[in-house]
């Protein structure tokens, strides 16, 4: 597979930096990768018109408003194109199924990559439950799927980036990808985020997410469903488990589980009251309801995943949950940062998926 980063004219980045990122990120997914910079957007579209059927496509627009136009014209590319803004811009709707990432800075462009190298590698069934752009599930089903007669379980995925707008469910691209081969059916959740629609927006946005799997047909075993949260993602995966009890284990990958204590040391800038709506002083009974460590006893069974070197207010809040939780939860710590309890390839993800199995049952792939 190749991919093709072209950037449009005028974008405020350094090429070395860009380019080094691209070959750095091309070469860790084993695909060929270029990158282009165009001088004005004839120069764009010509990049975009000589990309092959088969090549992943990322495409930093820049400022010029004639190459912005194109995310919402560039059809022919869609399906296997990522959109990249280095900076926050708002949400967007490039034409017909195009990604757009946006508002992580210059370290997006990896996120870019890898997101695309995975829409194109493994696609995914987009699935509405909503009438806004962010109401959305990605399904990917196991080779086996519909064999035998019986459905396969399923993964719902939660993806975390503390309740920001600016990260999506790309992050959980990978691990869905993975669930999949392990025989599950893989529910990728996007959900709106609480800094532009509100707390309830979110939470009622999980709740919809779940409920709508019973009409997606298909051979899924809804009895046999997981939700499983990274991150802040963790939170929203045990708060959905305790408030509808309609999932048979619940597992929080480097979770945010207590929300008071989160609010008072200030976590990643005040981004749970940010969240929430205010400090757990001020709505008291908006923690009590949405903090796994209030919640508990959950009344379902859980997996507690802590990455050993993660940020230590994140180790110690699975500790302590996991402590708490007792019986209830098994609970697993490894070696690796935040982000290896979602990486395929790492022990701690690795143990997890077993500790699931046993839990939920295997997969058939």
């Amino acid at each position: 597979m190749d991919v093709l980063v072209a950037a449009g004219p005028g974008l405020v980045a350094d090429r070395r930096l860009l380019e080094g990122t691209t070959a750095a990120e091309c070469a860790a997914l084993g695909v060929n990768g270029r990158f282009a910079t165009a001088a004005d957007v004839p120069g764009l579209r010509a990049l975009l018109a000589g990309a092959g059927g088969g090549r992943a496509l990322v495409v930093l627009p820049g400022p010029d408003p004639a190459a912005r136009r194109l995310m919402e014209t560039a059809e022919d590319h869609s399906r296997r194109t990522v959109w990249l803004d280095l900076a926050r811009v708002g949400p967007l709707r490039p034409a017909g199924g195009a990604a757009h990432l946006q508002g992580r800075g210059a370290g997006g462009l990896g996120f870019a990559i890898r997101h695309a190298v995975h829409r194109l590698r493994h696609p995914a069934r987009r699935i509405p439950y909503g009438d806004h752009p962010d109401q959305w599930g990605e399904l990917r089903l196991p080779p086996s799927a519909g064999a035998g007669g019986r459905g396969a379980p399923v993964a719902m995925l939660v993806h975390g980036g503390y309740w920001r707008t600016i990260w999506g469910a790309d992050l959980m691209d990978a691990l869905a990808i993975d669930l999949a081969a392990r025989g599950y059916a893989a529910w990728n959740l996007e959900y709106r985020r609480p800094d532009l629609h509100g707390w309830d927006a979110t939470t009622g946005d999980l709740a919809a997410g779940l409920r709508v799997l019973r009409k997606v047909g298909g051979p899924l075993d809804l009895g046999r469903v997981a939700v499983i949260g990274h991150s802040a993602g963790g939170q929203l995966a045990l708060r959905l488990a305790a408030d509808t009890r309609a999932v048979a284990v619940a597992v929080s990958l480097a979770g945010v589980l207590d929300l008071v204590e989160g609010d008072r040391r200030h976590i990643s800038n005040g981004a749970v009251p940010s969240a929430l709506g205010g400090s757990h002083e001020e709505i008291p009974e908006v923690y009590a309801a949405s903090s796994p460590l209030a919640r508990l006893p959950l009344g379902v069974p859980q997996i507690v995943v802590v990455a050993e070197s993660d940020d230590p207010d994140l180790v110690d809040f699975g500790r302590r949950y996991g402590e708490a939780a007792g019986e209830q939860a098994v609970c697993l710590e490894g070696p690796g940062d935040h982000f290896a309890v979602i990486d395929p390839a790492a022990s701690i993800w690795k143990a997890t998926a077993e500790a699931l199995s046993a839990r939920l049952g295997p997969g058939e792939a």
